[in-house]
């Protein structure tokens, strides 16, 4: 089993509770379940990983765990079953990985652990961590990114038993150079974001573009299907496609591709797996007319969308008009949304001008906006959230790679 310094950090730590503060692609998620898995096939433990909701523990957490335990000839061997539909792994010594989330602290109450992971834990309560926490008997393991300070900060850091493991992509030796590359370049574009992903340390990203939008379960049955939004990526951005719907004068969207590598003919079948007809309105990025002919003469009802002069600030005016309603599965979408924000100059002052970054499910969005909704223009505002500084205990840097 491959694995890198986050491994060995968190299998030998001694703390009660092990929190891995990381920006992207540190691989503290992989690291951790590495560590679950390893102590699962060496004695008969109950392990308990906790996310936000469902939806974020497949895109995330479960399709790494799914990659770990055909990894090692030792996990295979020892892996009895996997139950899908309880989530669950089951090993032949009688231990057990599951994978839930609980919607109240009331509901955290129910069940016992040897170890407990909390996987993005900015995501959950303070009354679901501690209920669970209270409720585990060797070890809790905790990971996420840094945007801004929460409970794990105000009531951990600094505790007796509490190890801080700070690390970002370059402790990470499996991450690409595109990967790098595109993190590092959020240096240029704002400040606190690069120090939040690409250095792992705590930020106050203030400034959000979108902040009139909610979760949802599902796309109500009589709201109308406005368009299928779709951007073009390849190598280090995402191919991004979704569904716009509206009804009573809001948005309603639904994810359906976020996935790099995807030629035109993926994408093609792609769509037609998400069940998507032929004849629905998609909007494309309108420089790209090559692949948009391409999936024209693949039957598909594709055009561009109608880009000008401030287009980009134009559809984010429009979408200001709606509240939108995110379906709980878009979960690529939602990390979007709340990282996708307005530029900053060197004095911290806001500008009108978004990050080119974060945006290849919400520029698809836009596009929809921009061809298919009122075109009235508005003023876009920001909002400034207050932040108190953090003191951050340790870090890896002695585990610098590269």
């Amino acid at each position: 089993m491959e694995t890198t310094a986050l491994f060995k950090h968190n299998y030998n730590s001694a703390a009660q509770v092990v929190i891995n503060q990381g920006g992207t692609s540190s691989g503290k998620t992989y690291a951790i379940e590495q560590v679950l898995f390893t102590l699962a096939v060496s004695q008969k433990l109950i392990i308990t990983v906790v996310g936000q909701d469902i939806p974020n523990l497949k895109s995330g957490a479960m399709r790494d765990a799914d990659e770990i335990s055909k990894s090692s000839p030792v996990f295979i061997r020892m892996l009895k079953k996997f139950n899908i539909s309880d989530r669950v792994y089951e090993f032949h010594n009688g231990s057990i990985i599951e994978f839930k989330s609980y919607a109240n602290a009331q509901d955290a109450k129910a069940g016992k652990r040897d170890y407990l992971f909390v996987n993005e834990a900015n995501g959950i309560s303070w009354d679901i961590y501690l209920e669970l926490s209270l409720r585990t008997r060797k070890r809790i393991f905790i990971d996420y990114n840094p945007n801004s300070g929460f409970w794990a900060h105000e009531r951990l850091i600094g505790q007796p038993e509490v190890e801080l493991i700070i690390s970002d992509h370059r402790h990470n030796p499996f991450a690409g150079d595109g990967i790098r590359k595109k993190v590092e370049s959020l240096k240029d574009e704002d400040y606190e974001l690069w120090k939040v992903y690409a250095r792992g340390l705590t930020g106050r990203i203030t400034g959000l573009v979108f902040t009139n939008w909610s979760i949802c379960e599902q796309i109500p049955e009589d709201a109308k299907l406005l368009a299928a939004g779709l951007d073009f990526g390849f190598t280090n951005d995402e191919t991004g496609c979704l569904l716009v719907y509206k009804q009573n004068g809001e948005l309603w969207v639904d994810e359906l591709i976020y996935q790099t590598e995807l030629t035109n003919a993926d994408i093609s079948k792609k769509l037609k797996r998400a069940g998507l007809n032929k004849s629905t309105t998609i909007i494309a990025d309108s420089a790209e007319p090559k692949s948009i002919e391409e999936l024209k003469r693949l039957g598909w009802n594709i055009s561009g969308a109608k880009k000008g002069a401030d287009s980009v600030n134009h559809s984010i005016d429009i979408l200001k008009r709606y509240h939108i309603n995110i379906t709980r599965s878009s979960v690529n979408l939602r990390k979007e949304l709340d990282k996708y924000k307005w530029k900053t100059d060197k004095s911290g002052n806001t500008l009108n001008q978004p990050i080119d970054a974060c945006n290849h499910l919400i520029d698809p969005l836009r596009y929809v906006a921009l061809n298919l909704l009122k075109t009235t223009k508005l003023k876009a505002t920001t909002t400034r959230l207050p932040y108190r500084e953090q003191r951050l205990s340790r870090s890896l840097m002695d585990e610098m790679i590269g």
